[in-house]
């Protein structure tokens, strides 16, 4: 439909809008598939799992977005150079007026399917496409400019919509780098998990906090300290505790807690305030 209109319309801003779709469904097909491979269980060749396939197919995704745009940056220059020409700008009109319909459908669903399944993916998909609705007003309001005769409104709408791809195209890229290199958690949630673990009756201190996220799943390692008089088993069932109480607030992590005499946070420092 895009297509259509932009090659009755030769806008640019409708370039940049139809690139824009065709980038969304490719990357709404390669995350799909990249996400079932993500959430596959561990098996005996990745005991960590399959979660960081969605971390590379976000970076694969976000150089592919940066170099379209910058193609499209390059053709608005080009065309607000040699001057733009618009032989019809009502069919673009009509198209984007379309198309911010089918995206009010799209996120109605979107929102429904959040509601049901609290889905991370699916929030950033909700995410993106309340913004393709402001650019394709966006592309409208350039379409009636250039329709008023202010035809380089086409080209400078369309450079700021390939704008609008890169910074997200740095965005995504970034979190999906930081993902592969294993970035602590924020600190917010790093002072949740000690708070949460330091509830639990028995635990007198804290240390040797390690987490990262690869994909869905949340991995988290903590020492926790215990009173030196304890037997085994009784300083077990509280590591268990800790587990129990940390999964509550993170049903999708892979927790590892381990027992150390209170007497080791003088060795190794403890997390006590």
């Amino acid at each position: 439909m895009k297509l259509f209109a932009w090659l009755q319309t030769e806008s640019a801003s409708m370039l940049a809008s139809m690139t824009d779709s065709i980038l969304d469904s490719g990357a709404s097909v390669f995350s799909f598939f990249a996400i079932r491979y993500a959430l596959q269980p561990a098996d005996e060749e990745h005991r960590f799992g399959h979660g960081k396939a969605e971390s590379l197919a976000a970076l694969a995704q976000s150089a592919f977005i940066a170099g379209s745009s910058m193609l499209l940056v390059f053709h608005s220059i080009e065309q607000l150079i040699q001057g733009p020409r618009l032989p019809s700008v009502n069919t673009g009109i009509w198209v984007s007026g379309a198309a911010i319909a089918l995206t009010l459908v799209l996120i109605t669903i979107q929102r429904i399917a959040i509601k049901h399944t609290d889905s991370q993916a699916v929030k950033a998909d909700h995410l993106h496409y309340q913004s393709d609705i402001l650019l394709n007003i966006a592309v409208i309001i350039a379409l009636l400019l250039s329709g008023w005769g202010l035809l380089w409104a086409d080209s400078v709408f369309a450079i700021g919509i390939a704008a609008y791809l890169i910074i997200g195209a740095i965005k995504i890229g970034s979190q999906a780098f930081n993902s592969l290199m294993d970035r602590e958690l924020p600190e917010q949630t790093q002072q949740q998990i000690i708070t949460i673990a330091k509830s639990v009756d028995g635990v007198r201190g804290l240390h040797g906090l390690r987490t990262r996220e690869a994909g869905p799943t949340r991995f988290i390692q903590l020492h926790i300290e215990l009173d030196d008089r304890l037997s085994l088993l009784k300083a077990h069932a509280i590591s268990d505790c800790v587990e129990a109480e940390l999964m509550k607030h993170f049903p999708a992590a892979d927790i590892i807690v381990h027992m150390d005499p209170e007497i080791v946070a003088k060795v190794e420092g403890s997390i006590t305030h």
